[in-house]
């Protein structure tokens, strides 16, 4: 089994910290095929950063090499449901991924996140997600995505208080970690917690193998059917959907 992880930010250090955490739950015979967008934003931080990063996004699932199942490996979840129109193979995004997860394992939790900028974006995910009920609160550490990389910064320490923060006062039974550049964290936050910590890229790589292991592909009636072939303009015209744009090779290996 091949499962396509994808980084929709540029940077690629951030991709070898999420293609590490999906490496290390992947099962024996699945192969972790770790992609960076070539276009878009170098971290993830808003609306438009997100709108930016979809055209990448497309680009790695219908260009890069067949694979069983994809990962969209950035909490807002971005371009997932397009993703999921270009392809038949499964296509997983982190934040639900990890929200259904922790279901699981919590009656409730709590998400902590990056920026307070992005923290209504993850909002609009519990919602869309119909996540209401299990999730107690959304909390923002104003960390910026990319200091998560940074060994010099306080970012461990600042996400350890708001995750304590969430056990105490949200009485939350579990946290979801709101970005994938916190996925070598989890180990480490949950040690010092004592309860779930669920990291979305983990969450996602195992919920592919299941659905490919089920033999399930996307549902290509009603709204996740091809893009229907039309015609586009400008800086778009290459992104044309056509008979032909979708070929099988490229739905799934």
């Amino acid at each position: 089994m091949r499962i396509r992880v994808i980084n929709p930010n540029t940077t690629q250090s951030m991709t070898e910290t999420i293609a590490a955490a999906a490496r290390a739950v992947a099962s024996p015979g699945t192969e972790i095929v770790a992609a960076t967008s070539r276009s878009g934003a170098a971290s993830i931080e808003g609306h438009y950063d997100e709108a930016m990063s979809v055209l990448g996004l497309i680009d790695e699932i219908n260009d890069g090499p067949p694979c069983d199942a994809h990962v969209i490996a950035c909490f807002g979840d971005p371009g997932l449901l397009a993703a999921r129109e270009v392809t038949a193979a499964p296509v997983i995004g982190i934040a639900e991924a990890a929200m259904h997860a922790a279901s699981f394992v919590a009656t409730g939790f709590s998400v902590v996140t990056t920026l307070e900028r992005t923290r209504v974006i993850a909002e609009h995910l519990v919602h869309n997600y119909g996540m209401e009920r299990h999730c107690r609160r959304v909390r923002a550490t104003d960390i910026p995505v990319l200091e998560l990389e940074d060994p010099l910064s306080n970012a461990r320490a600042t996400i350890l208080e708001e995750c304590e923060k969430a056990i105490s006062e949200d009485k939350a039974g579990a946290i979801v970690l709101g970005c994938a550049g916190m996925a070598d964290l989890a180990q480490f936050l949950e040690r010092r917690l004592g309860v779930p910590v669920i990291d979305g890229v983990a969450a996602a790589v195992k919920f592919a193998e299941a659905l490919v292991g089920m033999g399930l592909s996307t549902s290509k009636r009603g709204d996740l059917a091809f893009p229907l072939p039309k015609l586009y303009r400008g800086k778009l015209a290459d992104y044309a959907p056509t008979d032909r744009s979708i070929t099988p090779s490229r739905q799934r290996a």
